[in-house]
């Protein structure tokens, strides 16, 4: 069981890993294809669209193929794509291999996730928090590698094919011990390809879009917040953004050890409470110090949402795993794509605090759904 599990957490720290790195020579790649703000926001846009297009049809593909296959081609489609990023002839081709990165990491973030489930029932307790935290350590330590590469000044070429070749390596090593779930002749039923949340998910699914959303607004804005709303320091303000994130992966860490003592309705009331205070606290007082305390309940506060979200759609019965997590997934990941550019949008209507409140109301409903839901048998 140990071996499965180290396989599963591999493939998460990839995904956080790949993803990092190239996030973090973003600013290159803008100046490789002479794209400005608006152009590069619609290259990722274009891997947001994949991925939640792809979604939907994950579960399908898990049925008939086993969560392990799928998984393993996911991660290997998405490695084989990050090197390509810097040898494009143009914008336009940029956002066909992003929209192309984006199915294969919406494929993956299901497929792992049935994976992870597959691991928890054995274990039979709680651990999915254990995955996500390491996409998040893998996320950290992706950063600093794309800072390295940077601080030597290496090509995006050199830079991207180095890590992907390292990571492909432990991928294969890895890859032997994901669990064989093996198609079941059961649930080869004639079904739609595409399916949405059922009326038993849909509260679990709108409670992983508002946890999503606020993740993706944190990462986005709370750099700009602090140095615009609160007016912090250009050294200061990045500050905001690493409380944020460390409060996170030290939430998944430590998340699955409450979550033995904890009923999952609990947690997510908790977590809602925990996100909501804490983004109170930073729209109130806009004192820097103060900010960074209240990004960091928020992050504290959101680290487990997900995980549990995705542990229940997983473990839903009468549901194939891949089914529930792709209904969930779909709907939860939405949050990245659609909140970001709402907040902005909002922001520039109003201002960012303004912005950060209709989060923070998000974060209200998300705890209001989780005091509402009813754990079913």
């Amino acid at each position: 069981m140990l071996a499965n599990r180290i396989a599963v957490k591999i493939a998460f720290f990839i995904n956080g890993f790949i993803h990092a790195n190239w996030v973090s020579r973003l600013p290159r790649i803008q100046e490789l294809y002479q794209a400005d703000d608006g152009t590069i926001s619609l290259v990722l846009l274009a891997s947001s669209v994949g991925a939640v297009g792809a979604m939907p049809f994950t579960g399908w593909a898990i049925i008939k193929n086993g969560s392990r296959r799928i998984t393993f081609i996911a991660l290997l489609a998405y490695c084989l794509c990050v090197p390509l990023i810097p040898s494009l002839p143009s914008v336009v081709g940029l956002m066909i291999l992003f929209l192309l990165m984006g199915v294969s990491t919406g494929i993956l973030d299901v497929a792992m996730n049935a994976q992870a489930i597959l691991v928890e029932q054995k274990y039979q307790k709680p651990i999915m928090t254990s995955f996500h935290a390491l996409f998040s350590i893998g996320m950290t330590l992706g950063a600093w590698c794309g800072a390295l590469f940077a601080n030597f000044e290496f090509d995006l070429t050199a830079h991207f094919s180095t890590i992907v070749a390292i990571s492909l390596l432990i991928a294969f090593a890895a890859a032997k011990n994901l669990i064989h779930d093996r198609p079941d002749p059961s649930l080869n039923h004639e079904g739609p390809l595409f399916q949405l949340p059922n009326a038993a998910l849909i509260s679990i699914g709108i409670i992983a879009f508002c946890c999503m959303l606020g993740e993706g607004a944190m990462s986005d804005w709370t750099v700009n917040y602090m140095e615009n709303i609160t007016h912090s320091s250009e050294t200061l303000a990045p500050i905001g953004l690493s409380a944020f994130a460390g409060a996170m992966t030290l939430g998944r860490i430590f998340g699955d050890r409450v979550r033995v003592t904890m009923s999952d309705k609990k947690m997510i009331v908790a977590g809602g409470l925990l996100s909501t205070i804490g983004m109170g606290i930073a729209i109130l007082i806009t004192h820097p110090v103060v900010a960074i305390a209240g990004f960091f309940l928020v992050g504290l506060g959101l680290s487990t949402i997900v995980p549990i979200a995705y542990s229940i759609a997983g473990n839903t019965k009468n549901l194939p795993s891949g089914v529930g997590l792709a209904m969930v997934t779909t709907v939860g990941y939405s949050g990245f794509l659609f909140g970001p550019p709402i907040i902005g949008f909002i922001a520039k209507w109003q201002d960012l605090r303004i912005a950060l409140c209709v989060v923070g109301i998000l974060f209200l409903v998300m705890t209001v759904l989780g005091i509402r839901y009813q754990t079913r048998k």
